[in-house]
């Protein structure tokens, strides 16, 4: 949220996420206290409520229309039309007032939910990381019922893990802020062009900065909007064409104005990666230029004559290369690639005709399947692919046979509702347990129209147990994709050991689908691994993994990681239309049989 001054300035600053974040926030602290579970599952629900509501939660809240809204009752809607009238909820600044707000950095670290939280602040006053190492590091902690050493030692890796972190944020996290900053300074009078560069520009998963690139023909004009906008909270550096400031969320952003004639040189340079620009400015010597941030200039002693230079693809273009996407800029032989004309052209968000791993209320999603149907129909999809959780995963209120076979009837009525241009697959995402053997029989897996196989438990397995765990599940003959490959949380939770290589290999054998969890926290096939996987004719899904209407959103990011993988259309194989991937399904459930 934009830093604000002032009862005004906060009552109009309020937005659906600040609102949820409160109520979640609540909902955290009544459970450290001890509160009634009931109280503290109605904040929980609120919270979901106001995310997934379809209408101007905020402006309602205001006006105090809530009444009647699903999951909202009367009392939260109450404090909610408190904190929309005039940025503050009484009940929410007393609830916080009895814990510091360090203990919201407990949740960040593996291993530790709230159960545990409670037990260490009522045992020991434990209300912030530095607390916590104390008593991990006194042996405290290890004596309290419910922990243990090995319990201990697992909470000691989720602190060193999110320290060595520190200061990095998640594609998804920063996208939104960049994309407010990004308008802002388009719409400045002053500014001629402006673009995003760095990391996020070329779809990193993680970032550690934000860097913009403006042409302007009056950079103190640009740089004194961007070092006194609302979003800023300091100013680090501040140059004639260069200027650092600290956003509220704590990351850094960097903007550089140049001229007009200097924007397709700077916006190359500081969009990287560090290894690309190297190779770039290397082959700029060989052709006698001297290439930097500014411009490309003939050598003194060179032939070489000046160049018109408008675009960043007049600059590839220069220097003999094929014009390369900031995705592929790291130096994996994009260069290469692009001298010999033989760039890939990257499949577009605008190529995918549907999708497969979702879920609904049915497991552990927020909407119905009716309204998952609707939205990805809104998003011009063909299909929706439903994958509740199995009965294993009872963290995520899995399903059993009868209650599985419940859903593929639903599915099957709601079809029969639909005019032919758009269908639902009823699938299942089935756990695949720790022998590698499925979380139902055969039978049962023979009703779906695709298996997702996903490891939910046992992350710690030695990485020669694992693989041969995930093996067996890719030699199942009615496995059709695998889900989250190596179970990784960004920021939060490494990948667990596993020989992707072998995996990939495997796949490529049986024809099993490896899946782009396209979840910013997963992000799962790594795009470091799918330019093998494509050479060796393993097809990729992109699946949001969503569990509420507006994660089907979550595709664009998938669709970053694909083209940094150097994914074309026809390696993804949910870019077929409605038609052929029926025929496809239909061919994979015979070979199964």
């Amino acid at each position: 949220m934009p830093k604000v001054s002032g009862a005004e300035e906060r009552r109009m600053a309020m937005t659906r996420e600040d609102f949820a974040e409160v109520l979640r926030r609540i909902a955290l602290l009544l459970e450290l206290k001890g509160e009634n579970p009931f109280k503290i599952r109605a904040y929980r629900n609120a919270a979901d409520a106001v995310e997934t509501f379809a209408g101007d939660i905020v402006a309602l809240a205001r006006e105090n229309r809530l009444e009647g809204i699903k999951g909202i009752g009367d009392a939260i809607a109450s404090k909610l039309q408190e904190l929309a009238a005039t940025g503050r909820m009484e009940f929410w600044e007393k609830t916080r007032a009895t814990f510091p707000d360090s203990i919201f950095e407990l949740f960040e670290i593996t291993g530790l939910g709230p159960k545990k939280i409670k037990a260490l602040h009522d045992a020991f006053g434990v209300d912030s990381i530095a607390r916590l190492k104390e008593v991990c590091a006194s042996g405290e902690a290890a004596g309290l019922p419910g922990f243990g050493e090995k319990s201990v030692a697992k909470i000691v890796e989720g602190i060193a893990y999110r320290e060595s972190h520190a200061g990095i944020w998640r594609l998804g996290d920063v996208a939104a802020m960049v994309s407010e900053i990004l308008e802002a300074l388009r719409a400045h009078p002053a500014t001629s062009r402006a673009d995003a560069a760095g990391s996020f520009r070329r779809g990193k998963e993680t970032v550690r900065d934000l860097d913009f690139v403006v042409a302007t023909k009056f950079p103190d004009e640009v740089l004194e909007f961007f070092a006194t906008a609302p979003w800023v909270t300091e100013v680090l550096v501040r140059g004639e064409t260069k200027c650092s400031v600290r956003l509220e969320e704590g990351i850094q952003c960097d903007l550089r104005a140049v001229s007009n004639a200097n924007y397709p040189f700077a916006l190359n340079y500081f969009t990287g990666s560090k290894e690309h620009n190297v190779a770039l400015r290397a082959r700029a010597l060989k052709r006698g230029f001297s290439l930097n941030e500014y411009a490309l200039t003939p050598l003194e002693d060179s032939d070489a004559g000046a160049l018109d230079i408008h675009e960043e693809t007049d600059l590839y273009r220069a220097l003999g290369l094929d014009a390369v996407d900031p995705a592929l800029r790291e130096n994996t032989g994009e260069i290469e690639a692009a001298e010999a004309g033989e760039l890939p052209v990257l499949v577009e968000l605008a190529n995918l005709r549907g999708t497969f791993h979702n879920h609904t209320t049915a497991s552990d999603g927020l909407d119905s399947l009716e309204a998952m149907a609707e939205a990805a129909q809104e998003l011009g999809l063909q299909y929706l692919g439903i994958a509740d959780h199995s009965k294993s995963s009872f963290q995520a209120n899995g399903l059993d046979e009868v209650r599985l076979r419940a859903q593929i009837e639903a599915i099957r009525r709601l079809n029969e509702t639909f005019d032919g241009g758009f269908q639902v697959f009823a699938g299942s995402e089935v756990d695949v347990l720790r022998d590698g053997s499925l979380d139902f029989d055969d039978a049962l897996l023979g009703e779906l129209d695709y298996v997702v196989a996903s490891v939910h438990n046992a992350f710690q397995l030695p990485e020669a147990e694992m693989t041969a765990r995930i093996l067996r599940a890719v030699e199942h003959p009615q496995v059709t994709m695998l889900g989250h490959l190596t179970g990784r949380l960004l920021l939060q939770r490494e990948a667990y050991a596993v020989n992707i290589e072998r995996i990939i290999e495997a796949c490529a054998r049986t024809g099993t689908w490896i899946e782009l969890n396209a979840n910013p926290w997963r992000l799962d096939m790594d795009w470091r691994w799918w330019k093998l996987a494509r050479e060796k004719g393993v097809k990729c899904v992109i699946n949001p993994d969503a569990h509420r209407c507006a994660d089907l959103q979550h595709l664009h990011f998938g669709i970053l990681q694909a083209r940094k993988g150097w994914l074309r259309r026809d390696d993804v194989v949910n870019c077929l239309p409605l038609q052929k991937m029926r025929e496809t399904l239909a061919a994979k459930r015979l070979a199964r049989v």
